[in-house]
């Protein structure tokens, strides 16, 4: 009677460990699903954003032989940068 009941627990106690490692395995793999579609949105969105327009300026008036001032000016799609 004690090896039969030795045999049933050790059955049982297999049969748990295998039922946690496999339900510990799914939760992972879904894990890791979930985080590849986020970064994979991610790149996609990143992607998607619009670039910087680069906007010149008219060349001022100056007297012979004064270099122009360079002045930048650029929109980062939160407003416009002007470099003086």
């Amino acid at each position: 009677m004690q090896s039969i009941r030795s045999v049933l627990f050790t059955a049982a106690a297999i049969t748990i460990t295998l039922v946690a490692f496999v339900f510990t395995a799914s939760l992972a793999l879904a894990l890791a699903g979930i985080a590849a579609v986020v970064a994979i949105g991610s790149a996609i969105a990143a992607k998607l954003n619009p670039r910087p327009i680069h906007a010149s300026t008219r060349a001022e008036a100056r007297p012979a032989g004064v270099p122009p001032r360079e002045m930048r000016i650029w929109n980062d799609g939160r407003g416009t940068i002007i470099d003086l």
